[in-house]
């Protein structure tokens, strides 16, 4: 087999051992550069993502090339990337891309929100899917109305605008509305107001595609809900496309009306959940790619493991960390990015331990890297730290024995009871390691773990 059968053969094992969206967003860009006889040479497209594969996937890469080449090989890896990452401080200059442009004016659209920078991943794959399904074909899909539902800051307006960009795009010809329910009410109460509300009518009615965002603002708006609900019933019955989105979903509005909850569910309701890590730090890559800049790899990490709930306030926090590097001519360190971090969100934001907190921390405590950790090594020095990394990640962790196993290197849930088993058995036998232990601890209390990121 040539090269590239061979790394074909290792992503398929790959993809069948990890999530989907983390698949693509970590290998699709790798290839295999070069087999010699100690090592593959990997390429990859930036530091950052290098930095990423050999802490989080390359044990399972090197499984990969020893099923596949039959020998148990070093995983090297080359950066080919054009850009380097500067030694001074980054400036705030996005990159011009082709597609931005202004507000379309008869859309209400913003153009950066498009299918191809709204970041995929477990947590809003079938809303993704859903959307990209009604603007291809609107009007003519099952999910209409399409509700998209989350809490705040998750990417119900990005999608619902992206809807709307991709028609206006390849269907310039249809009328399409994008706004929020709120304009929706001042429209109508200025029509009113004016006496023309029977023009009102008929501009809305005229729409092939109406996006409405947040309708939880018709809550107790009586009036509004009777002039929707008509709009609503016209513009269905003559195949129009309706996209709606919410906080939550339409049965937990008081003060909806029930004829008008019962319309928003005839279709096909989706929701949003908060992005896992690996989607978090997706999201911060293409933002500081946006942008035109390399972060660091362990302050990307850091940012997305504080803020878990808020895609808005997630890259509100880098556009602030960048600002606060440029304004004042400091590089971006770790440092810096608590700083910042906890201006905005307080300390409690990074107080809950993970089984990532635990591996980073002993492996600095016991002077072992996280690589030897993560691996295959039987070395007595490096068996004992990943025993100890088992124990404490079972303390302070709600994570099952599996997922504690799957961490560390892929181990099943047996080698980590006798693991906890042998740590406890050496606390009670050595009492200046139990002291250690008990010392490690209270390091890892999350009152402490500010300060130990």
């Amino acid at each position: 087999m040539d090269k590239h059968q061979i790394w074909q053969n290792c992503l398929d094992y790959i993809r069948e051992r990890i999530p989907e969206q983390a698949y693509h967003t970590w290998f699709d860009g790798v290839a295999l550069k070069e087999i010699t006889a100690e090592a593959v040479n990997l390429a990859v497209p930036g530091k950052f993502h290098h930095e990423w594969l050999e802490s989080k996937y390359n044990s399972l890469i090197t499984d990969a090339v020893d099923r596949n080449i039959g020998r148990q090989l070093l995983v090297q890896y080359t950066v080919e990337s054009n850009t380097s990452e500067p030694d001074n401080p980054p400036t705030m200059i996005p990159k011009t891309r082709s597609h931005e442009r202004a507000y379309h004016n008869r859309t209400q659209l913003n153009s950066r929100y498009i299918f191809e920078n709204f970041i995929e991943g477990k947590s809003n794959q079938l809303a993704k899917a859903a959307a990209i399904s009604v603007a291809e074909n609107p009007g003519q899909t099952p999910f209409n109305p399409l509700l998209i539902y989350s809490s705040t800051g998750l990417g119900k307006t990005h999608l619902l605008q992206a809807i709307g960009n991709y028609t206006y795009e390849h269907a310039p010809q249809m009328k399409v509305v994008y706004l929020t329910s709120e304009k929706f009410m001042l429209d109508f109460i200025n029509a009113i107001q004016v006496n023309k509300s029977t023009e009102f009518a008929s501009m809305y009615r005229n729409v092939d595609m109406l996006l409405l965002d947040d309708i939880q603002f018709f809550q107790k708006k009586e009036q509004t809900q009777e002039q929707f609900f008509h709009l609503f019933n016209e513009l269905y019955q003559q195949g129009k496309q309706i996209v709606l989105s919410t906080d939550r979903p339409p049965s937990e509005l008081t003060g909806l009306k029930e004829r008008l909850v019962s319309r928003f569910q005839s279709g096909l309701m989706v929701d949003i959940q908060p992005p896992d890590l690996e989607t978090r730090i997706a999201i911060l890559m293409k933002k500081a790619e946006d942008d035109g800049l390399e972060i660091p790899f362990d302050i990307t990490e850091y940012i997305a493991t504080g803020i878990k709930d808020n895609i808005r306030e997630l890259e509100g926090a880098l556009i602030r960390l960048l600002a606060f590097s440029t304004l004042r001519k400091q590089a971006i360190t770790m440092e810096l990015a608590q700083k910042v971090l906890q201006d905005i969100l307080g300390k409690s934001a990074f107080t809950e331990v993970t089984i990532d907190h635990v591996i980073k921390y002993v492996s600095r405590e016991m002077k072992v890297s996280e690589r030897q950790l993560l691996g295959k090594s039987r070395i007595m020095e490096i068996a004992h730290a990943r025993q100890v990394a088992m124990y404490l990640a079972r303390e302070f962790t709600n994570s099952s024995l599996i997922n504690i196993g799957y961490h560390l290197g892929r181990r099943d849930h047996t080698t980590v009871i006798h693991a906890c088993r042998t740590v406890e058995k050496k606390i009670n036998k050595d009492p200046e390691f139990g002291r250690r232990i008990e010392r490690m601890k209270r390091e890892l209390d999350p009152k402490a773990m500010i300060h130990n990121l």
